[in-house]
């Protein structure tokens, strides 16, 4: 595991601070609780009111599953705070195409994405040289 918390002035506006801090883990389902428990406890040190926090975190939490599921080595949780808007940017090692799992029934399938959405002013998925890459912007006031 490797995490590390920044906060930056940012070079934009002189007396801004920007947060920053980065979190890798195994691609496992075993480790979705330890990105979204990183997500809530640093969005407290980062004085996001409650409200906001628990939007990000089940946004980290759904992100951070699909990654598990679908990546094959390690996952990437990127969360940066700049200027009342938080940037969840999760990437696996995984490949674009989604492989329907049969132990899961098919109406509790690909419900993550609905909420992600929902909750998120943006969303954008990127396929990389080494995975996929999801970027969620919602708005929090500090």
């Amino acid at each position: 595991m490797f995490v590390t918390d920044s906060p930056r002035p940012s070079s934009l506006l002189p007396q801004h601070c920007r947060h920053e801090a980065l979190l890798t883990l195994p691609a496992q389902e075993a480790h979705v609780s330890a990105a979204r428990h990183f997500a809530a406890d640093l969005l407290e040190t980062w004085s996001v009111p409650e409200s906001e926090r628990d939007s990000a975190v089940l946004v980290v939490d759904e992100l951070a599953a699909n990654a598990a599921q679908y990546g094959r080595e390690r996952m990437t949780l990127l969360l940066v705070l700049d200027n009342g808007t938080l940037h969840i940017v999760v990437s696996d090692s995984g490949t674009a195409v989604e492989r329907p799992r049969p132990d899961i029934a098919p109406d509790e399938h690909g419900r993550g994405t609905g909420i992600v959405q929902y909750l998120a002013q943006s969303i954008e998925v990127h396929q990389t040289r080494s995975g996929r890459e999801v970027r969620a912007c919602l708005r929090c006031s500090t």
